[in-house]
């Protein structure tokens, strides 16, 4: 496939691509362009002189293109879906999921969009209107990982469309197929240089895209140590940053949840889509006395999953997208069995399968805070588990790591619910359901899990939006009595 720039199809401009292989079995699907600064340059091109018309039309109209977008996603979905199975690896119906998300973040911002970009504030006189509007910054640039292809995407590209911008999108070198085969089902009503689809490796061309002078906006999610580098690189250019980052998220289940109902949903939420999620639940703690049953119940959950190919419908979960993970998750797990930790299930690449890169859904009992598994961000089928004393060691535990993205509690006393919520420091808290979205909620993290700014909700909305403060005095004489005059 090529890569879509101004509204056309086109190469790298020295030619050079990139092989995009399928997880599950090791073959090629495709090859895509290996961009170089010029592309990038002709794309961001593209997308100032799109800007200039496209910030002005009536936010009906703008509504309308995020409305036909939608339907064709949905008209074409099943596509979709097979398609990011394949280069993607995570289970089908997942990816069902995905799209669904993606359909509801359109058309939530489709609407938010004419609900008013402003507001009127009381004027300090009778002649004078005061007033609060925002404005799109102009091109933004939006990179997007290969966990979640299009939802990622869509969450940037829905709010950034709605207030105004254009944007530049950067697909993962390892998923950009289905985010390219937008262009060709999805968007190409847009006109050109509203959307343009660059395709490359981070380290060849993000700077060129990141720190361009005409690229006031950036909305990256991706790991923590690329989001400290945007923020050095940008530094001096004071940009409108968008930065989700990475997450250690914990769970902590309480003595009066029932442990197997717990179980199913912790082994949800840290081996869905191969535990490839920056909010998958990667460490637990449990209260003492439900802590043996927990394991036992945990273990039986996780030991019954189906690991295979995402479009096998029997699958429960995929491969990991690529093997440069497989050395990451290895020495968590070699570090926890080192410091006393036990493996109860798991913990070793796939012997089931000739090829792709499968790893076994893994538990890892008797955890302690200083294990690497405790601290740095896994992104594989693993989960930690660790028993706690009480509800202030609970929480203790949950903080005693530089990421605030999420965290679950589990049980059904109030005051240490509330307790939970208001003492953890996490962006989102998820109380006995764990890892659902709600488009008009916000998400972003704490900490070292991204900045201030959020996606979703109306939060996702204005942020991409700069606020202007207008004073007109209507009637200046009125007001000319408190001015110098030296005439």
């Amino acid at each position: 496939m090529q890569m879509y720039i101004n509204g056309l199809w086109c190469d790298a401009a020295d030619g050079e691509t990139i092989a995009v292989i399928n997880p599950a079995t090791e073959e090629i699907l495709d090859t895509v362009p290996s961009a170089t600064v010029a592309d990038v340059e002709r794309a961001i091109a593209s997308s100032k002189r799109a800007f200039a018309d496209w910030r002005k039309l009536p936010a009906r109209e703008r509504c309308d293109y995020l409305k036909q977008m939608s339907q064709k996603l949905e008209t074409h979905r099943a596509e979709f879906e097979e398609l990011l199975t394949r280069e993607q690896g995570k289970a089908l119906a997942e990816h069902r999921e995905e799209l669904d998300i993606c359909l509801n973040t359109i058309d939530y911002y489709a609407q938010l969009i004419k609900n008013g970009i402003g507001k009127v504030i009381p004027a300090d006189n009778e002649t004078a209107f005061n007033f609060v509007m925002r404005e799109p910054y102009g091109p933004t640039a939006c990179i997007i990982p290969f966990n979640y292809p299009l939802l990622l995407l869509f969450w940037k590209i829905a709010p950034a469309l709605a207030a105004g911008n254009t944007v530049i999108v950067k697909p993962s070198e390892k998923t950009p197929l289905a985010t390219l085969k937008l262009a060709v089902e999805v968007l190409a009503h847009f006109p050109p240089g509203v959307i343009n689809i660059v395709t490359g490796y981070g380290d060849k061309i993000g700077d060129a895209l990141t720190t361009h002078p005409e690229v006031p906006t950036i909305a990256f999610t991706g790991s923590t140590a690329v989001g400290q580098h945007i923020i050095r690189a940008t530094a001096h250019q004071v940009k409108n940053l968008h930065l989700e980052l990475g997450g250690k998220d914990a769970a902590v289940i309480a003595e009066d949840m029932d442990p197997a109902l717990a179980a199913r949903a912790i082994a949800t939420s840290s081996m869905w889509n191969a535990g490839q999620i920056c909010t998958s639940t990667e460490r637990v703690f449990v209260a003492e006395s439900l802590y043996p049953q927990f394991l036992e119940e945990l273990v039986a959950v996780v030991a019954a999953l189906r690991l295979g190919d995402g479009l096998d419908p029997d699958t429960d979960v995929g491969p990991m997208c690529d093997a440069s993970g497989f050395d990451k998750v290895e020495r968590h797990i070699a570090d926890a069995q080192a410091k006393g930790a036990r493996i109860l299930v798991g913990g070793r690449r796939s012997s089931q399968h000739d090829s792709g890169y499968f790893f076994e859904p893994t538990v890892i009992a008797d955890a302690i805070p200083d294990m690497l598994c405790m601290q740095e961000e896994t992104f594989g089928p693993t989960v930690a588990v660790a028993p706690y004393r009480d509800i202030e060691q609970a929480i203790d535990l949950v903080n005693a790591t530089s990421y605030g993205l999420g965290a679950v509690f589990m049980g059904h006393n109030p005051r240490q619910i509330r307790q939970f919520f208001v003492n953890v420091k996490a962006g989102t808290v998820w109380i006995n359901d764990p890892l659902p979205d709600n488009v008009a909620g916000p998400f972003g993290g704490m900490k070292h899990s991204g900045s201030h700014s959020r996606e979703l909700g109306e939060e996702g909305l204005f942020s991409f939006m700069e606020t202007k403060h207008v004073h007109w005095d209507f009637d200046p004489a009125a007001r000319a009595i408190n001015w110098f005059d030296k005439s």
